[in-house]
């Protein structure tokens, strides 16, 4: 069953996926999971995604996991903003992730988009999820 935060419960599938070695795994879609698949995929964490399912209130989304050497490309998704607990940075706070290793994806007024594009765009915006 899905609780109320369907952002957590997709990168929580994701996370566990990624864990096990599986070669996809099928999300719920809307058109926020969209956006962030869409970073993750322009990051190279995952492979692609697809929408899967016929009718639009069951749709889903197939997202392909990508593999270096055997190794997951993502390590780890972290949720930092919650329901209860928006986290917002401003365009000269920014969190770095690792260092820069991974990214951090933001919520920001001009679309969903990695800290380094926000910094760039010098925007801020709400943290949703750190990924390594």
């Amino acid at each position: 069953m899905a609780s109320q935060d369907l952002v957590s419960d997709n990168l929580t599938k994701i996370r566990n996926a990624s864990r096990t070695r599986q070669a996809s795994v099928d999300l719920f879609a809307s058109r926020l999971t969209e956006r962030i698949l869409d970073v993750l995929k322009q990051e190279g964490f995952i492979r692609n995604y697809r929408a899967v399912g016929e009718q639009p209130s069951l749709r889903r989304l197939r997202v392909y996991l990508k593999y270096v050497q055997r190794m997951p490309a993502i390590q780890q998704v972290v949720r930092v903003s919650k329901p209860g607990e928006r986290i917002y940075r401003r365009s000269t706070a920014l969190p770095r992730v690792l260092r820069g290793l991974g990214v951090a994806v933001l919520s920001t007024s001009k679309g969903i988009m990695t800290e380094r594009e926000a910094a760039r765009q010098r925007v801020g915006g709400e943290v949703l999820c750190y990924v390594w």
